[in-house]
C-alpha cells in the first residue's frame, strides 16, 4: 500500500483573485448582462420591422438558448414553455425567410420573443457572471453536440 498521504492540501484556485472579484462584482456585471438585452432587442424590433438578418437571427436566437440554460441552472425553470414558445417563433421566423425571403414576425411572435426577452432580463438581473458564463458554455456544448449529430446524419454511408 502507499504511503502516501490521502489528504489533499488545499492550494492555489485555478481563478485568479482579480477575476473571482469580478465575476462576482455588479459593476462588471451590468455592462454585459445590457449588452446582451441591448442586443436582444435591436434583433426583435428590426424583426418587427421586416429588417431583420441571418446575423440577428442568430444573436436572438443564442440569447434564447442562453435564457435556457440559465432556467435549467435554476433560474426560472417554471417558464421554460415560453422560452420554447420563442425558439418555436425563431424557427418559423426562418421558414419564412426561406420560404419567400421576409424576415417578418406575425403578432403572436413579436409576443412571445417579448415575453422571452422580458424573462432573459429578469434572469440577467440576478445570475452572476460565473453563472452567465456557465449558460453561455453549455449552450455552446450543445451547439456542437447538435452540429456533429447534424454531420453523422448527413455523412454518406
Amino acid at each position: 500500500m502507499s504511503s502516501k498521504s490521502r489528504v489533499r492540501k488545499h492550494g492555489q484556485s485555478a481563478i485568479s483573485p482579480l477575476l473571482r472579484a469580478l465575476t462576482f462584482s455588479r459593476t462588471a456585471h451590468e455592462p454585459v448582462t445590457s449588452a446582451m438585452l441591448l442586443q436582444g432587442y435591436a434583433a426583435l424590433d428590426a424583426f418587427r420591422r421586416g429588417q431583420g438578418s441571418r446575423h440577428l437571427h442568430t444573436t436572438l436566437s443564442r440569447h434564447l438558448l442562453v435564457s435556457q440554460e440559465l432556467a435549467r441552472l435554476g433560474l426560472g425553470e417554471d417558464v421554460l414553455a415560453d422560452i420554447e414558445s420563442a425558439h418555436a417563433a425563431m424557427v418559423r421566423l426562418d421558414a419564412r425567410e426561406h420560404e419567400d425571403g421576409r424576415w417578418t414576425l406575425d403578432d403572436h411572435e413579436y409576443a412571445c420573443l417579448c415575453t422571452a426577452l422580458a424573462i432573459l432580463d429578469g434572469q440577467l438581473a440576478v445570475a452572476s457572471l460565473s453563472e452567465i458564463a456557465s449558460a453561455e458554455a453549455r449552450m455552446i456544448e450543445g451547439l456542437m453536440r447538435s452540429a456533429q449529430v447534424r454531420a453523422v446524419a448527413e455523412a454518406p454511408v
